[in-house]
This record gives C-alpha cells, sequence and structure tokens, in this order.
C-alpha cells in the first residue's frame, strides 16, 4: 500500500521553511515515503482528500500569523485518516477542538516522562521546545489526531518515522 502524506508548512517566512519543513521532509525521503509538501494558505480539498496522513509542520518562536487564519484548518474536524501535529500544528489542532490558547514561552531541550507509549515511544526523553504559547499538552492523541508541544523532527524523529507506520 502506497501511503501519500502531505506535509503542511505554516510558516510565515520563506526561510522558515529551511528550519521547520524541511528536516520533516527529509525524514520521509530519507524512509522513501511519498510526501508533498504545501503552504497552509495554498491547501486545497483535493490535497486533504489525497493525503493518506498529514502532518501539520511547527514554526518560528515569533511566527503566528496562522493563528488568524483558522478557517483554513476546517477540515481537520471531518478529516479521518492519521493527523500528526508539531507545535504550531498542535495549537491549530487544540483550537479546532475547542481548547484555548495559553502564554507558555519554553526554548530548549526538555525532559518529558512518557507514560504511556506515544507512537512507539515509551519513557523518558529530552525533547526540544521552541514556542510561546500551549493550546495542549506535551504529547496529545485522541482519535486519528497525534500532537507534540515539542519538535520531534530536530530529537526524537522516531515519533515521525512511527507516525508515518501507522
Amino acid at each position: 500500500m502506497k501511503n501519500k502524506i502531505l506535509v503542511i508548512n505554516i510558516c510565515k517566512e520563506p526561510l522558515h521553511y529551511f528550519e521547520f519543513v524541511k528536516p520533516i521532509e527529509d525524514i520521509l525521503k530519507n524512509n522513501k515515503l511519498d510526501c508533498f509538501v504545501k503552504h497552509y494558505l495554498d491547501i486545497t480539498e483535493a490535497d486533504i482528500k489525497k493525503a493518506d496522513k498529514i502532518i501539520i509542520c511547527g514554526t518560528s518562536l515569533a511566527d503566528n500569523d496562522f493563528l488568524k487564519d483558522m478557517k483554513k484548518f476546517s477540515w481537520i474536524k471531518y478529516y479521518e485518516k492519521p493527523i500528526l501535529a508539531i507545535c504550531g500544528g498542535a495549537h491549530i489542532i487544540g483550537l479546532s477542538l475547542g481548547y484555548k490558547l495559553k502564554k507558555n514561552k519554553q526554548i530548549g531541550l526538555k525532559e518529558i516522562n512518557i507514560k504511556k507509549e506515544f507512537l512507539g515511544v515509551k519513557g523518558k526523553i529530552q525533547a526540544y521546545h521552541l514556542h510561546q504559547f500551549h493550546v495542549l499538552p506535551d504529547l496529545f492523541k485522541k482519535d486519528n489526531i497525534y500532537a507534540t508541544l515539542f519538535h520531534p523532527e530536530v530529537r526524537n524523529k522516531e515519533i515521525i518515522e512511527n507516525f508515518c507506520k501507522l
């Protein structure tokens, strides 16, 4: 079975792609996975339909423009295939599900103890955080949706790889 993975770029600045989107794209390509990247402002209904899985990437500390465009993510409510949302992507998921945005600035490594297995990972890990807000906790799972407040593309690539195996 061939999986087509849509990687959603939420970055306002084009150069941020290289820090927040390309590392995820590289993980997928290194695992010989079929993916395509689209900016959230350019996503069509056809893109959503042809994707077997979706990854919503994070962005830089000061880039929160995507929060003004939540209507662009209305498809989340009816999408039934797996979604992995990272940092800013987790904010989008949380807001889409009715949670509230709260200030919570964190930069750098933080030890997380994963008590219940999450995408094949359990126990203590070092996770890289870079955010000014949070909506959801460090890890979130509900139905087909997985979210991390931290950036697994930096230090915990197996989370992304295991998501792709779902």
